[in-house]
């Protein structure tokens, strides 16, 4: 046990150990990677395992924001992981661009398939990608997609929530032990309404302006030419603030939207899964 280790409570020395063992007994591994708190922490952990048998692989398209790709890119450089970057267009597929509730399904299909390929090309033999134990009790049709291209997912099998996630990453001093959850932009339209690469820019423009306003977990959905704003409970307020709401108005209007609104409800994941039928 290394000195990290030695830090972690008796329950999470023992997921630790069970994950690196799963890990070593692969032998080598290509990391869906994304730059989230889930895949920094499952390739930093393959990483220390495999050594050079572990890269980052990490697919690019118009529902990432360049922010992302950035802190992707600087978490490998600094701790010498080898990075491989892939374009990948999902707009090939009618279920994303019509955004079906199974639109996750057709986006992980096309990445995945792409990182298989890149896999074998340099003869690494697993792709494994960073779900987790709770991403289990949401609509998760991604998911599907793993299962049929026999991805592997080392956190849920070896039992990893996303506390403990969260808990051991700050214990390994990886900057995303307290990075807010974030989902891919395409996450933010209504179910049935048209993705196009020219609202993915829109949304991605407004959270970036919220974001540089200091409001670090928020969602900016999208319906028709509204935009409903998401921020915790105890953010809005200061959302509602005069300076800042006519700010943000005023911003959101340039960028191409008609109506803005606050959720009064607050920030949620997965908050337009709500608009399907249980």
């Amino acid at each position: 046990m290394n000195r990290i280790e030695e830090q972690l409570s008796d329950a999470l020395q023992e997921k630790m150990t069970k994950l690196k063992t799963y890990i070593e007994e692969l032998g080598s591994l290509a990391v869906g990677y994304s730059g989230g708190v889930d895949s920094s922490f499952l390739l930093a952990v393959a990483h220390e395992v495999l050594g050079d048998k572990a890269i980052a692989v990490t697919a690019v398209d118009a529902s990432v924001p360049e922010r992302e790709l950035n802190e992707a890119k600087t978490f490998c450089k600094e701790r010498g992981i080898r990075q491989i970057i892939c374009n990948v267009n999902p707009f090939t597929e009618e279920g994303y661009r019509n955004n079906s509730p199974d639109r996750c399904y057709f986006c992980k299909r096309g990445i995945f398939s792409e990182i298989k390929r890149i896999a074998g090309e340099n003869e690494i033999k697993y792709v494994a990608e960073g779900s987790n134990m709770d991403d289990l009790g949401d609509y998760r049709p991604g998911l599907r997609a793993i299962e049929e291209l026999g991805i592997k997912s080392p956190l849920r099998e070896n039992g990893l929530f996303k506390s403990d996630i969260r808990n051991i990453s700050k214990v390994m001093g990886l900057p995303t032990w307290s990075k807010p959850a974030y989902a891919c932009l395409a996450s933010r339209f209504v179910y049935g309404e048209e993705i196009t690469k020219e609202k993915l820019h829109m949304i991605d423009q407004a959270e970036q302006f919220l974001i540089e306003n200091g409001f670090f977990e928020e969602r900016v959905r999208m319906h028709g030419n509204l935009a409903r704003i998401e921020v915790p409970e105890k953010d809005i307020s200061r959302l509602a603030e005069d300076d800042m709401r006519k700010a943000i108005y005023s911003k959101f209007k340039d960028i191409g939207f008609m109506f803005v609104t606050v959720d009064m409800c607050g920030y949620r994941l997965g908050s337009m899964n709500a608009t399907l039928k249980k």
